[in-house]
């Protein structure tokens, strides 16, 4: 992921010196405790969390478990794994529904964070989930705020309850009425930011919970305000009382330090990401998981939910079947294409496999958007009995189609190439028999893997 790219990369180069080494000294580790720890205030992470971090992991790292051992790489990058993953909450926190609904959920953070976008990402997240949240315009003050919080509950499929300007606490009170009167069991309150923490903003804030107490008090910040987003997380804490953090931006261009250091400042967890702009781009955050991730281990759970989520599972079994039969065409293709890009980008995917992230650069994985959207373009070009029949793409239809799709005859000519490559390893497959369903994935030519014109190495 983009936010941990330079730590993953420090990290990994760090523990490639210990690689093949049969046995470590106590003077190894603390060199490599020196180089962790300068990637990780490099990275924005706190400075006293820092220093307790490699205190924690150098206390076991010298001890005999590491010393004795014939794989001390591996030992210490297990280590080291265990406490991120305990600096970042050790395990998921998730936000309880209440068996008696509605469920109230205070959103509350400065101005511009991404309080109002989060709010209706939350809504959309629990919209999968079968639930039926509501939206509360208690941001009366902010230009267009109601308008904003309105167009996105409309994309989420959430209502929204609003009063227009009428006193934030009046409004968040009625709200709740509201939601037990008509069914709505998940309430989020979308309340005003200010551009700094102020009193005037606590005092409203601090109204309102004590009105309607919310159930939970989750508070946005912004990945890329790096120590700043730590610094108001302790502050909204310290006045409010929150139960959570929900950190956007960690998509971005950013040093993810923040991830790293707001649940061992503030003792609240951070309960979701903000991995993009659309509104499904919303992930639990799992500290075991990203731990992972910035190790360069990849993700395979998340990859998995997103998939459970993202790809329609009659399609899925359509395409197996098709697969078994050898009747996999290029519409098939194309539109396989579509189901995966729901997940994510390539790059976010990639991080995910394990033993692939970290190791493809930005430009290999740029080159393999293009190429993925190259293919799109040109089967898009095609008619739909091409599409289904390849064999009957004569040369003067392959120029037609180059054409077509802005691309050269030998961009046409390589989608073909790999279109029957990948034929060749269906029936390959389906003639020795078993797993055909379960490793149809694994072939070349699937988007995102090898042979399809994604570089890898």
């Amino acid at each position: 992921m983009v936010a941990f790219e330079g730590l993953s990369e420090k990290l990994q180069a760090t523990f490639k010196k210990l690689r093949g080494r049969g046995k470590v000294k106590e003077s190894d580790i603390k060199e490599v405790m020196r180089e962790v720890r300068i990637a990780l205030l490099e990275s924005d992470v706190n400075y006293k969390v820092a220093k307790d971090f490699i205190a924690a992991v150098t206390e076991r790292a010298v001890g005999v478990q590491v010393m004795e051992s014939l794989t001390p790489a591996q030992q210490i990058i297990k280590i080291i794994d265990e406490e991120l993953t305990a600096l970042m909450g050790s395990q998921h926190s998730d936000i309880k529904l209440q068996n008696k609904p509605p469920t109230i959920i205070m959103m509350c953070g400065l101005q511009g964070s991404g309080k109002t976008t989060h709010s209706a990402k939350l809504a959309a997240y629990y919209r999968r989930l079968g639930r039926r949240p509501i939206l509360v315009a208690c941001d009366i003050y902010r230009p267009a705020a109601i308008d904003q919080l309105k167009i996105v509950g409309e994309k989420a499929g959430a209502p929204v309850f609003e009063m227009g300007a009428e006193n934030p606490v009046v409004i968040a009170k009625k709200a709740v009425m509201h939601a037990r009167d008509y069914g709505n069991d998940v309430v989020i309150l979308d309340t005003a930011g200010r551009l700094h923490i102020d009193e005037e903003l606590m005092d409203e804030l601090q109204n309102i919970k004590a009105q309607v107490s919310p159930h939970e008090i989750l508070l946005v910040v912004d990945a890329m305000t790096g120590q700043d987003a730590v610094n108001v997380s302790k502050s909204f804490d310290d006045t409010l009382g929150i139960t959570g953090v929900i950190m956007t931006k960690l998509d971005g261009d950013t040093r993810g330090g923040a991830a790293l250091s707001v649940k061992a400042v503030t003792g609240k967890p951070i309960k979701f990401v903000g991995m993009g702009e659309k509104l499904d781009a919303l992930e639990p955050f799992h500290p075991d998981r990203m731990s992972s991730r910035i190790l360069g281990m990849g993700d395979v759970l998340t990859l998995i939910d997103k998939a459970q989520q993202n790809i329609d599972q009659k399609h899925a079994e359509n395409l197996a079947e098709k697969l078994e039969k050898n009747k996999f065409d290029l519409e098939d293709l194309v539109e396989q294409m579509r189901q995966v890009r729901k997940m994510g980008s390539l790059e976010s995917l990639l991080s995910m496999i394990p033993g692939v992230g970290g190791k493809i650069s930005s430009e290999e994985t740029e080159a393999g958007e293009k190429s993925l959207k190259q293919m799109e373009v040109i089967i898009n070009s095609m008619t739909p009995p091409e599409r289904r029949k390849p064999d009957i793409i004569t040369p003067g239809r392959k120029r037609r189609i180059a054409t077509g799709s802005g691309t050269r005859v030998e961009d046409v000519n390589r989608l073909l190439k790999q279109y029957r490559d990948m034929q060749k390893m269906v029936k390959m497959m389906t003639t020795k028999g078993g797993g055909k369903k379960r490793r149809f994935s694994q072939m070349p030519g699937m988007p995102g893997m090898g042979g399809m014109g994604f570089p890898f190495r």
